[in-house]
């Protein structure tokens, strides 16, 4: 089985509940055809650099997987015709990195600074 990286990015009116349902949701069809999900982070939601489907804002999702290409073309399949499902993008991998990925150690960093400095009134 190869090894593959996807990105999800869901319309921006789901809950934060319903975006990682679907993070489940296709991981269980990955699971029902042969592949299975490695990884997963819900990344929250986010500004988009351009108006995707008349939506400023979406929520993203990142699944590392392990999956036959038959697994994962139907995954993305089922993905491209999900109404709440506004793009997608998967890349193959020769191997997969270890530990959270870059968007979330960024956003850790972020947090551990604290605020940003004294506040003028």
């Amino acid at each position: 089985m190869a090894l593959y990286e996807h990105v999800m990015i869901a319309r921006q009116d789901l809950s934060n509940t319903q975006a990682e349902g679907l993070i489940e949701h296709f991981g269980a069809i990955l699971s029902d055809n042969g592949g299975k999900i490695l990884d997963s982070e819900y990344w929250g939601l986010k500004t988009m650099a351009y108006k995707i489907n008349k939506n400023r804002k979406g929520h993203y999702a990142f699944l590392k997987t392990d999956a036959p290409a038959p697994a994962v073309q139907e995954m993305e399949r089922l993905m491209r015709l999900h109404d709440d499902v506004m793009r997608v993008l998967t890349i193959r991998v020769d191997k997969h990195e270890e530990g959270p990925s870059v968007v979330v150690q960024a956003k850790n960093s972020r947090d551990e600074r604290g605020p940003r400095g004294p506040r003028r009134d």
